[in-house]
């Protein structure tokens, strides 16, 4: 199995939530912060990318956009595994790993 590796760094679920939420949906941070019960501010550290979407921030988010919570930590998925697989450190243990493969003997 390998992993799909892209070049171009995926959109955080910030972005997503700014461009394709907050904005059409007419949204003030403070708005969406009242509405799901999150602080404002973990709402601000999100949509500029400092914070990770959490299980229950995808929670409350998928039920205000009624939408799965899977779609938001998808997202988060995403973002965190890019962030890893493009640490200089990373890369380097990474390829130092190689695969196992399973051997079966027929008893």
């Amino acid at each position: 199995m390998t992993m799909k590796l892209t070049k171009r760094k995926p959109f955080t679920p910030g972005e997503i939530l700014q461009e394709e939420f907050i904005l059409p949906y007419n949204l003030t941070q403070k708005k969406l912060a009242e509405l799901t019960g999150i602080t404002r501010r973990r709402v601000n550290e999100i949509v500029r990318g400092k914070r990770a979407i959490s299980p229950d921030t995808a929670l409350r988010l998928g039920k205000l956009f009624n939408m799965t919570p899977e779609y938001w930590l998808n997202l988060q998925n995403k973002t965190n595994l890019w962030n890893a697989l493009h640490h200089h450190q990373e890369k380097e243990i990474l390829s130092s790993i190689k695969p196992l493969r399973l051997c079966l003997q027929s008893t």
